[in-house]
């Protein structure tokens, strides 16, 4: 098994969202991550972001404000999960409650093994 990190972009605006609105969606997501971990698959450590950030340059020595994406591009969290290759991995991330949101993309990539 290899790990992959999904990363999401888009989806729901939790600014300002209604309660009941927030708490349907982190429903969706929820029984959809347990699916994952229930069948092994979930790696732990995964998060929401939020939007306090910073953009480090160089040395380090430029330190700005950020992200500076465009807002459907801005990274909005990530999961790893382990998958015997790309297209399963693929095939997880189908399931993803943020395709209910038009624009919102998943992005799938392997984490290199150092």
């Amino acid at each position: 098994m290899k790990t992959y990190s999904l990363l999401f972009r888009g989806g729901m605006d939790y600014v300002n969202a209604a309660p009941e609105a927030l708490q349907s969606d982190m429903m969706k997501w929820k029984t959809w991550m347990d699916g994952i971990a229930a069948d092994g698959r979930m790696v732990p450590g995964g998060h929401r972001l939020g939007g306090a950030s910073a953009v480090v340059k160089g040395s380090g020595a430029l330190v700005t404000d950020g992200p500076f994406a465009e807002g459907k591009e801005v990274i909005s969290g990530f999961i790893a999960i382990k998958a015997k290759d790309l297209d399963e991995a693929v095939m997880i991330s189908k399931g993803c409650p943020i395709y209910e949101y038009e624009g919102s993309t998943t992005e799938v990539r392997e984490v290199a093994e150092m």
